[in-house]
């Protein structure tokens, strides 16, 4: 990133070779499209290009790159919101899977129950266990002291459990 910051604008390219999926998984994971997902990843890298001058070589690119696509991300929610006056209800909820095999029900349920988990909770799900990103890397883009996220995770983990049982419960009855 510095280089591009420094004006050699084909190394984005390189850039974005090594992180375009992991962006997309982060973006599909957190709203559930694809399409948008796609949309959010060509945004961070556009924003990049735009904002390279404010990075900072002292600090974790990943981190200023998963700030920039949580304000992208943001960015789009309220631009739909005005667009088509969308209500509370953004994420679609995960479709149960075969009902043959105990695993995909497990993993269709833990889906839903990270549909069912707040935004911010999910988010932070997202970024320490799909993206494994460092609690450094999380408080540096979330604004915060380390102790801060690894207690936000803890209070993640646990209402991901709460919802957990509680789904599995009703599917038993």
């Amino acid at each position: 990133m510095q280089a591009v910051r420094d004006g050699d604008l084909g190394a984005l390219a390189i850039l974005f070779e090594r992180h375009h999926r992991p962006l997309f998984n982060y973006f599909v994971q957190v709203n559930g499209n694809r399409a948008l997902s796609e949309d959010l990843v060509q945004d961070v890298f556009f924003r990049l290009l735009k904002y390279r001058q404010s990075y900072k070589p002292d600090r974790p690119f990943t981190a200023w790159m998963y700030q920039i696509a949580r304000n992208a991300r943001v960015d789009s929610i309220a631009k739909r919101k005005r667009e088509v006056g969308l209500g509370d209800q953004e994420f679609p909820s995960a479709n149960l899977m075969d009902e043959n095999l105990k695993r995909k029900q497990e993993l269709s349920l833990l889906r839903r129950a990270m549909d069912l988990l707040p935004l911010d909770k999910r988010e932070l799900l997202v970024l320490s266990r799909f993206q494994n990103l460092k609690y450094e890397e999380i408080a540096s883009i979330l604004d915060c002291s380390v102790g801060a996220v690894k207690v936000r995770v803890y209070r993640a983990v646990q209402a991901l459990g709460q919802i957990y049982s509680e789904l599995a419960g009703e599917r038993a009855s």
